[in-house]
């Protein structure tokens, strides 16, 4: 866990650099000022308007508590171990099998689940794929991720104004003169490419902490694991729209990965490979629950 944390904290100053220094690069000082401030609004955004949007983008209704009821109670039971206050359910119609969490804080938080996923868990899966969201909210991964990825967005779009620069002479004489535009061109091309494998780092590692607080908390390490495997042999058959710029940028919210797999898939995916999951809840079992 301590280590996870470790390579999160790492992985976003290493970010917030690389904005820094493109800022820098564009406009010197002024130039990482206004990276400050682009990052800042940015991030207020998203603090405050991503549960919404993210909700509203997969048509996410209430969950009924009278129909659903044996949910509330798996949840209630969890959130108290957790010592959490109780987030907000959703249910989105669809036949894949996913869920996700969302929200600023664990008391402004979410939990969405899908209909292909009760379709295709028992209790007992399900309750550990909830404990895993959980998890999350108490790590408060959904904020941690949703700073990593408006920060990566942030050099995106300097990125983006630098190459302009590089182009079209737009830095100032002085920063003109100290700047090489064919080296700018090349910075402004590999600074979001390193964002962006960064932000999936920062993913990835929040992936396994939530596996292993989840588990810990649910004392039912191999029923995730169990749930991980269903879900990943699912996609094959129901998945999500890679080429939809909206899927796209809210895959690393979902327990698994929630596009069909391809060869480049362990450098770009925003979860770890379920195999390695797996894996590591076993062994979480064995040393904690079958001494």
């Amino acid at each position: 866990m301590f280590f996870n944390l470790l390579k999160t904290a790492i992985f976003l100053a290493i970010l917030s650099g690389l904005l820094f220094l493109l800022g820098g690069l564009i406009g010197g000082v002024a130039g990482i000022q206004v990276a400050f401030f682009l990052s800042l609004i940015m991030n207020g955004i998203a603090l405050f308007f991503s549960d919404k949007i993210v909700l509203s983008m997969y048509k996410a209704q209430p969950l009924n508590k009278e129909h659903y009821q044996w949910i509330y109670e798996i949840i209630e039971e969890l959130r108290r171990t957790m010592d959490l206050p109780m987030p907000q359910l959703w249910i989105i119609s669809s036949p894949i099998a996913n869920a996700f969490a969302t929200g600023r804080s664990p008391k402004h938080s979410s939990i969405a689940i899908t209909t292909g996923i009760l379709n295709l868990l028992d209790a007992e899966e399900l309750r550990g794929v909830l404990a895993h969201e959980l998890a999350h909210i108490k790590n408060r991964d959904t904020l941690i991720t949703t700073i990593a990825a408006t920060i990566a967005s942030a050099i995106g779009y300097l990125a983006y104004m630098a190459r302009n620069a590089a182009l079209w002479g737009s830095i100032s004489n002085n920063r003109r003169k100290d700047t090489n535009p064919f080296a700018l061109i090349i910075v402004s091309i590999l600074m979001p490419f390193a964002a962006t494998l960064i932000q999936l780092a920062i993913s990835r590692s929040r992936e396994y902490a939530a596996d292993d607080t989840g588990a810990h908390c649910s004392r039912s390490p191999l029923a995730l694991a169990s749930a991980l495997q269903k879900l990943e042999n699912n996609t094959k058959y129901s998945h999500l729209d890679e080429n939809n710029s909206y899927y796209a940028s809210t895959a690393s919210l979902f327990i698994v990965h929630p596009f069909l797999r391809t060869s480049l898939h362990h450098l770009f995916s925003t979860h770890p490979p379920i195999d390695k999951r797996v894996a590591r809840l076993q062994q979480f079992s064995k040393k904690y629950f079958h001494k």
